[in-house]
């Protein structure tokens, strides 16, 4: 079994409020859940209405596979014009940690 993270600092384009912020934010985390099947939420920085921290986790039976799933979800988020991808941190666990 393997598991993999991903965690997203995202800077927001043109938001002045928490609820313009999650007008953003939400879409995003729904679409990585419906296409990828994912478990995906914004984690942090819930206050500032400019910046997100979205984390996500898969699990699979397959290295291969979830290195490319990951590799998948970060290229939707990358790709999303109304946001700024700022760091992407990810982390592996397998069978031997």
């Amino acid at each position: 079994m393997y598991v993999g993270t991903l965690s997203f600092d995202l800077l927001l384009g043109d938001v002045h409020s928490l609820k313009e912020k999650r007008s953003v934010v939400r879409p995003i985390v729904a679409e990585l859940q419906r296409k990828y099947a994912v478990s995906a939420a914004e984690v942090d920085h819930m206050d500032l209405h400019r910046r997100a921290i979205i984390g996500l986790a898969v699990v699979s039976g397959d290295a291969a596979h979830l290195t490319d799933v990951l590799d998948r979800c970060e290229r939707l988020v990358a790709a999303r014009p109304e946001v700024e991808l700022l760091s992407v941190r990810r982390r592996f666990h397998g069978d031997d940690d």
